[in-house]
């Protein structure tokens, strides 16, 4: 009897123990990876929410930019990381729901290799141009295209992003022939938009609009239902008589799969105190995002949604990569 005890004792100062840790959480710095490079809009909502994370915690946060293969290897990597919510993913749509139906092979499992934290922002996407291009409207821009099929360039993040998809999608729906040239980010192309090394690109509403206000860049239309306060002036896609056309990005952080409920429990708790300040909101709504509102199991029912809305884009599209 005085050994079953003993056992029992030390099993429940175990759980306790564990307990205790997981409720510490977190003990030390945490990693965010964005896969992609510094600069894009990715970048930008990813260090907005490490900042406030650290503050909250009182620990350190840490963005890890790993671009390559279309978002895949940052992806990857925080896929094959320890499942102790230490190493986190922030990323815009491609590795969790577009790639799956672009790439006809991934390394790792979308749906399964990842824990759903919370939807941290949306934003809008924006056709803009070089203002070297003579187009001031899209209408002028397609039929710029039309008249020199094959001649026309539009740069994007990379393969499987959205504003890649957003241009093969004008392609189809406009029926224009312009030619995709993938970037290893956002900020690199965004560089090239600037320079007229590439005369147009589909862009997130954060990495625009400080372009076009510096009159960098020409912003034609928003590729979202509506209209964006940022820019009132400017028409939808749809407005510019482009018909069903419609395309907006977002941004989710997700950890590995099998963190401990209670791990992903805190983290969730945390960043949705975070996202509820108004400081926050008003952080995101300066370059140009919206806060979220998903977290756990209703982020994971959205990635659901997004899997199949962005699946038909690719269909519709045609885009594929081997």
């Amino acid at each position: 009897m005085r050994h079953l005890i003993s056992v029992l004792s030390a099993l429940v100062m175990g759980s306790l123990i564990g307990q205790a840790a997981h409720a510490e959480f977190p003990e030390r710095g945490i990693k965010i990876v964005v896969p992609f490079p510094a600069g894009g809009s990715n970048d930008v909502v990813a260090r907005l929410l490490g900042t406030r994370l650290s503050q909250l915690w009182g620990q350190t946060v840490v963005i890890d930019n790993r671009g390559g293969g279309g978002g895949n290897v940052g992806a990857e990597a925080v896929a094959r990381s320890p499942a102790d919510g230490y190493t986190l993913l922030l990323t815009a749509p491609g590795p969790l729901v577009v790639n799956q139906s672009l790439y006809s092979k991934l390394s790792f499992n979308p749906a399964e290799d990842f824990t759903p934290i919370a939807l941290i922002a949306s934003v809008p996407i924006v056709l803009a141009v070089n203002p070297g291009v003579k187009a001031a409207t899209v209408s002028e821009l397609i039929a710029l295209a039309k008249a020199s099929p094959g001649k026309l360039n539009f740069g994007s993040s990379g393969l499987g992003s959205t504003n890649h998809l957003a241009g093969e999608l004008l392609k189809a729906r406009a029926g224009i022939d312009i030619v995709h040239v993938p970037y290893r980010g956002a900020a690199p192309a965004m560089n090239d938009l600037i320079s007229g090394e590439m005369p147009m690109m589909f862009d997130n509403m954060p990495a625009v609009r400080p372009q076009v206000q510096g009159g960098k860049i020409r912003a034609l239309a928003v590729a979202g239902a509506a209209r964006s306060p940022l820019f009132p002036e400017l028409p939808t896609m749809v407005e510019a008589g482009v018909a069903n056309f419609e395309a907006s990005s977002w941004f989710g952080l997700v950890a590995p799969a099998k963190v401990p409920p209670d791990v992903a429990k805190a983290l969730i708790e945390a960043v949705s105190k975070v996202m509820s300040e108004p400081d926050m909101a008003k952080r995101l709504a300066d370059v140009g995002a919206e806060p979220g509102t998903l977290s756990g199991d209703a982020f994971g029912a959205f990635l659901r949604t997004e899997v199949d809305k962005w699946g038909e884009v690719v269909k519709t599209s045609g885009a594929k990569v081997e």
